[in-house]
């Protein structure tokens, strides 16, 4: 991956989501365009990130699905991802409440904030390097109003290549692995990595309940830890 300048985090407290009919992408805004004709009761816009932003943790996807977030207008939720990811948040204390598919089910994160590299939903559930790359200012923007900000868990390889290029490091000093953690001199913040929470890789073996358990047992042993 080609290195490049880190980008500014200068400007915190002025993070804002994009606009409902945001343009950016002309692809993607066709695409949202064609679903809100397809999908009419469906949220069919960009899917803003769910939890606080004096979270310590980021918990960073690719984007939204078709028929989960793009839906819900909520990140990982109502689909199969969500299924996996917000049991597994409960269950080590990063949510409280009950996941109920739906983004009014009164679920509440604890010191952590969902996000997605990219925030509308792509066709194919596949962005192009371009799309990822007209979002990624919101992302800046995002981790920059983020003061508290220790950590940044990233589900699958394009969202941890998209976080390194937000901080201008590369990937080969930096390779993307289930479990790996590493310590980024930028704002002293750590990247952790995870498969997907995808039904792909839950299908294929790919990625375990006690896999993605055991990710976040050590994330809450380094926040314990200080």
């Amino acid at each position: 991956m080609k290195r490049e300048a880190p980008l500014s985090f200068a400007e915190t407290g002025s993070f804002a989501e994009p606009a409902p009919d945001c343009a950016l992408c002309p692809r993607l805004a066709e695409f949202r365009a064609g679903n809100r004709y397809a999908l009419p009761g469906a949220h069919n816009a960009p899917v803003p990130a769910f939890g606080a932003l004096d979270a310590s943790v980021l918990i960073l996807g690719l984007a939204p699905g078709l028929h989960g977030a793009n839906r819900t207008g909520r990140p990982f939720t109502g689909d199969w991802a969500g299924d996996l990811l917000y049991p597994t948040l409960i269950r080590h204390g990063f949510a409280s409440g009950n996941y109920c598919e739906s983004a009014d089910d009164g679920l509440h994160l604890n010191n952590c904030r969902i996000s997605n590299a990219v925030r509308c939903v792509p066709p194919q559930n596949k962005p192009t390097p371009q799309e990822i790359s007209a979002c990624r200012d919101f992302l800046v923007r995002e981790i920059a109003a983020m003061p508290k900000l220790r950590f940044i868990l990233c589900l699958g390889r394009i969202a941890h290549d998209s976080a390194l290029r937000l901080f201008g490091e590369k990937a080969k000093a930096f390779p993307f692995a289930h479990g790996a953690v590493h310590r980024l001199s930028a704002r002293n913040l750590t990247l952790c990595d995870s498969y997907h929470c995808s039904r792909y890789n839950t299908n294929t073996g790919v990625l375990t309940q006690e896999m993605f358990d055991s990710v976040f047992v050590r994330l809450a042993a380094e926040l314990r830890a200080g």
